[in-house]
C-alpha cells in the first residue's frame, strides 16, 4: 500500500516578497511604475527597409503605458521633425505625455533599447546631471564611421568634435543625432522654435554657415541649460539598403 504524505506548513510568501529589499531595488532601476508615456516620431521619405522594420518590430516598450506612432512623410528632415513635434503640443492628450522618442528610417535599435534610454533618463553622468535628451550608441556609415556623440562639455570652446566611446555607460556631450533619442517632451516648450533647421546659408561678411538639424537644436538647447548623453548600452546599428551593410 502506498505511504501517506505528511504536509508541513510550507512558507507562502513567494520569492519577491522574500527578496524584499532587492525587488524594490529592481522595480526603482526598472523605472517601469513610473510614466513613461511616449511618442515615436518617424520622419521618412516612404520607403522603410525590411531590415530595419524587422528591428523596429522586435523593440519592447515598458509594460502599462501610454505608447504610439507618428509618421512624417514628405517634408525636408528637420521640417519633419518640427511639424511632428508641432502636431503633439497642440494635441489635448499628447502633449500632456512625458517622452518623444526619434527614430530614423535606418536605424536599427536593439529590442530593450527603449527599456533601456527610459531607465538613463533617471540616471546621473559622470558630470552629475540627468540627462534631458539621451541616445543609444550609433555611428555613421562607412568604413570610416565616426560615433554619434559630439563634444566634450568639460571642453572648452564648445566644440562638436566626435568623442571616443566609453564602454557601457551614460557618456554627456554636447550634441547628438537623431537616429535613436528620448527626449522629454517639456524641453521643447522651453527651447524657441524652430526647433531644428538645416543650415545652408551664406552671409556676406560672416561667410558660410553648414549644419545638420540635430546640432542646429542642441546648440540652442544648451542655451537653455538642457544637457544631453549618450547610453554606450544601448547599442544601435545604422543600415546601408544599397550596401547591405549594418555599421
Amino acid at each position: 500500500m502506498p505511504k501517506s504524505k505528511v504536509w508541513l506548513q510550507p512558507n507562502n510568501e513567494g520569492l519577491h516578497n522574500s527578496q524584499l529589499q532587492q525587488s524594490c531595488d529592481r522595480l526603482l532601476r526598472g523605472g517601469t511604475y513610473k510614466d513613461l508615456s511616449t511618442i515615436w516620431i518617424v520622419a521618412t521619405r516612404g520607403m522603410i527597409p525590411a531590415r530595419v522594420v524587422q528591428s523596429w518590430l522586435a523593440l519592447m516598450a515598458p509594460m502599462n503605458n501610454k505608447f504610439t506612432r507618428i509618421f512624417v512623410q514628405g517634408h525636408e528632415v528637420g521640417e519633419a521633425y518640427n511639424s511632428g513635434i508641432e502636431q503633439i503640443l497642440n494635441h489635448p492628450e499628447l502633449s500632456k505625455w512625458k517622452y518623444i522618442l526619434t527614430v530614423e528610417e535606418d536605424n536599427c535599435p536593439p529590442p530593450d533599447g527603449f527599456i533601456k534610454l527610459c531607465q538613463a533618463m533617471e540616471e546621473k553622468t559622470d558630470l552629475g546631471h540627468s540627462p534631458d535628451v539621451v541616445q543609444g550608441l550609433y555611428w555613421t556609415k562607412g568604413a570610416e564611421g565616426q560615433p554619434m556623440i559630439y563634444g566634450n562639455p568639460l571642453v572648452m570652446p564648445r566644440n562638436y568634435l566626435p568623442q571616443i566611446p566609453k564602454i557601457n555607460t551614460l557618456q554627456e556631450c554636447n550634441g547628438l543625432g537623431m537616429g535613436f533619442n528620448l527626449w522629454r517632451t517639456d524641453i521643447f516648450r522651453k527651447v524657441p522654435k524652430p526647433w531644428f533647421k538645416t543650415v545652408q546659408e551664406y552671409k556676406l561678411g560672416q561667410g558660410v554657415s553648414m549644419g545638420t538639424q540635430d546640432l542646429y537644436f542642441f546648440d540652442k538647447a544648451a542655451k537653455e541649460g538642457f544637457r544631453f548623453a549618450c547610453d554606450t548600452r544601448v547599442k544601435v546599428g545604422h543600415w546601408d539598403e544599397a550596401g547591405q551593410m549594418m555599421y
